[in-house]
């Protein structure tokens, strides 16, 4: 059997929130590691579809250290680009990405440390950083004939680009960010969409980009200002705008049910589909630290900050505000990965 690789830090997760960790550890000074399940450097960026546009111009879009260049005829990057900027990151400041590796468990040492099994070998950490995302766990409702629609269904983690859906008649369901862009996306290609939500479509002031959006989430930790959520779900893109004030992105009300043929509403109209899309979001992919038994009610981890109150070795970045403002963001998850680094550091000092 190998030798059980040591660290003082152990990051679970290379995508932007792991490689913003990673530079801010190493400037600390600290021994450390990141473990990446995937094959390729580029985190989700690499797995989204093709039209997907940044929120903000590039230079609003960095990780610390490193601004992002601009893409040339674009003024706001496609997916492909920041996937490219993350690879190039990673190598500038010479990460030690370890990949592709899966992190079987998260699991106490006995010797203050943690000890972390994976399929090419264990790891000894004092601390962990859980960067590990969403994109991994999709999450589709239970809506009643869900298993008798004849046509093809898809989650956002599987959608590419409008062209497969050529002439077809195409219900996206979702009333975020993904589900209003993949919806606009489709009607340039689709014979029909409808887009179904919950709750009426709510759009955010046509000025409103991924800037203001880092802006009102800091504001709201610092005083309390605004949520995002009280000004609107959906970021009015350059191609959302344009579909919807041509009249061809209108949010219809949620389908009670499934049917063979498609959708079907408590009034009994149904709407013939050749394909149903769920924009449905994503949940935490936490299933590594689930030996430590940190979970709260609600699926998520109770933290002070990034720290999880049952276990104080343990670090969660990246998932949303519930670890940081913004924490989910390209311009956002530095702030947070350099104040999680040193709290770690400052702990792993005092221990000495």
């Amino acid at each position: 059997m190998s030798a059980v690789r040591r660290v003082q830090v152990l990051v679970v997760g290379a995508g932007q929130a792991g490689l913003a960790a990673g530079y801010y550890l190493r400037r600390a000074g600290l021994d450390f590691a990141l473990l990446d399940a995937s094959p390729a450097p580029g985190g989700a960026w690499q797995h989204y579809w093709d039209s997907l546009r940044l929120f903000s111009p590039a230079a609003y879009a960095s990780l610390p250290g490193r601004p992002m260049p601009a893409q040339a005829g674009q003024a706001y990057p496609d997916a492909g680009h920041v996937a490219r900027y993350l690879a190039e990151y990673e190598k500038r400041y010479e990460l030690p990405v370890h990949r592709p590796v899966q992190v079987q468990t998260v699991g106490d040492a006995g010797d203050g440390g943690l000890l972390v099994p994976t399929d090419d070998g264990s790891w000894h950490a004092r601390a962990l950083i859980s960067a590990t995302g969403t994109w991994s766990r999709p999450f589709v409702p239970a809506v009643l004939g869900r298993d008798v629609f004849a046509g093809r269904q898809l989650h956002t983690h599987g959608y590419r680009r409008a062209e497969d859906f050529a002439g077809q008649r195409v219900v996206v369901v979702g009333g975020g960010n993904s589900g209003a862009q993949i919806a606009a996306d489709l009607t340039s290609h689709a014979s029909e969409v409808r887009w179904v939500t919950r709750r009426p479509a709510r759009f955010l002031p046509d000025e409103i980009d991924g800037r203001a959006l880092f802006e009102i989430a800091t504001r709201r930790v610092q005083d309390g200002g605004p949520r995002i959520s009280d000004l609107g779900d959906i970021v009015a893109t350059g191609a959302v705008r344009a579909a919807r004030d041509a009249g061809r992105l209108t949010a219809h009300p949620m389908f009670d049910r499934l049917t063979a043929a498609g959708p079907a509403w408590a009034d009994g109209t149904v709407w013939p589909a050749d394909a149903v899309i769920w924009c449905t979001g994503f949940r935490p992919a936490l299933t590594p630290l689930a030996a430590l038994g940190l979970r709260g009610h609600d699926g998520r981890v109770p933290t002070d900050g990034t720290r999880a109150r049952a276990d104080h070795r343990v670090h969660l970045l990246g998932y949303g505000d519930w670890t940081g403002p913004a924490s989910a963001t390209l311009i956002g998850v530095g702030r947070t990965a350099r104040t999680a680094v040193a709290e770690i550091a400052a702990t792993l000092r005092t221990a000495d």
